[in-house]
């Protein structure tokens, strides 16, 4: 699966995830930074499967019905990389089921 980690997801996340066999980008590397997010997972659909973001108000900002790619939230006590590897298994779980025009969030409120 492919997936794109929003710029406010620290870089050092997406090794947890290539571990599992994900290939895994940052917005910056696909040149794609300073992009809002309506206009990101436009460009974004088609290339990439998932958009991994701690951005918890993407779900009020953005209507994913019809979209190709799927939104993983993850909720954690901080951005901090160790608060953020807390969720990684949840976030595993979760990637082997997500489809299409899904938005799943992980961890708390």
């Amino acid at each position: 699966m492919k997936l794109l980690f929003d710029e406010c997801v620290s870089r050092l996340f997406k090794a947890g995830f290539t571990t599992h066999g994900h290939e895994c980008f940052t917005v910056p590397e696909v040149g794609l930074a300073g992009r809002k997010n309506g206009e990101l997972l436009t460009l974004a659909e088609g290339k990439f499967d998932v958009f991994v973001t701690i951005d918890k108000n993407i779900r009020y900002q953005q209507n994913l019905s019809g979209r190709k790619i799927a939104v993983l939230i993850v909720r954690a006590r901080s951005s901090e990389i160790d608060d953020l590897l807390r969720e990684l298994p949840a976030c595993i779980v979760a990637l082997q089921s997500i489809g299409p025009g899904q938005l799943v969030q992980i961890g708390f409120e």
